[in-house]
């Protein structure tokens, strides 16, 4: 007689804040199964507002990083996570010459937020996004 596995199986829950549009393409803002959360590439768009377009934070670098940040963090506690849960970052930059404060203002944002584990792993590259947009950043959780 075979032994069955009576465990249920994990249940792939997509998440979207109520601070975010629908996709503009068929995928999640972020995705949970079982005790990983993976957020999808967010930028520094700003709250949604219905029946308006995505507005940018701003022109600057360091307004967009902060907005994608509360973007990011948003996905992250609608799947019952926080920084602290957070393995891997990445950071996708529009312009080499950003690197530098990209990384000062990433310090700024995690030392403000008071993080009690170790900063999380993060792969920094260059990439081409749509117009007027310097910066995304997807992260991992694993909760628990």
């Amino acid at each position: 007689m075979t032994e069955q596995n009576s465990a249920q199986p994990t249940v792939k829950t997509a998440l979207t804040p109520a601070t975010h549009t629908a996709p503009p393409a068929k995928f999640s803002h972020g995705v949970k199964k079982g005790n990983i959360l993976q957020v999808a590439g967010q930028v520094g768009f700003l709250p949604a507002v219905e029946g308006q377009a995505p507005t940018v934070a701003g022109p600057t670098l360091r307004e967009q990083t902060f907005q994608t940040f509360a973007n990011v963090k948003a996905i992250l506690e609608e799947g019952g996570a926080s920084w602290d849960d957070v393995m891997m970052m990445r950071v996708y930059l529009t312009d080499v010459d950003h690197f530098a404060e990209m990384n000062a203002i990433y310090n700024q944002y995690f030392e403000e937020q008071g993080l009690t584990a170790p900063a999380s792993a993060r792969t920094t590259v260059y990439v081409g996004l749509p117009q007027g947009l310097l910066i995304e950043i997807d992260a991992l959780a694993v909760l628990g």
